[in-house]
């Protein structure tokens, strides 16, 4: 396999187990995105600029995501 190929495979399995790991922590969701954007990074190298837009608009989503979530576990924490 190239280092490209290990790159992607990387990156899909951070996205998978972030994913899995996010009602854990806001931290997850925020390695959630941060996954994302490698994904999004391994689709525009290997050429699949589709997969590299959709991941780089997941990244988003899911950045919001961890603001929602940073601010209900902080609105918690002060209670």
């Amino acid at each position: 396999m190239s280092g490209l190929t290990w790159f992607g495979l990387f990156a899909v399995a951070a996205m998978l187990i972030c994913y899995t790991l996010e009602k854990r922590s806001p931290w997850f969701v925020l390695a959630f995105a941060g996954s994302c954007v490698l994904g999004s990074v391994y689709g525009f190298l290997q050429g699949a600029w589709p997969f590299g837009v959709l991941e780089a608009a997941w990244s988003l989503v899911a950045l919001r995501r961890w603001r929602d979530a940073a601010r209900t576990a902080s609105a918690e924490h002060r209670k």
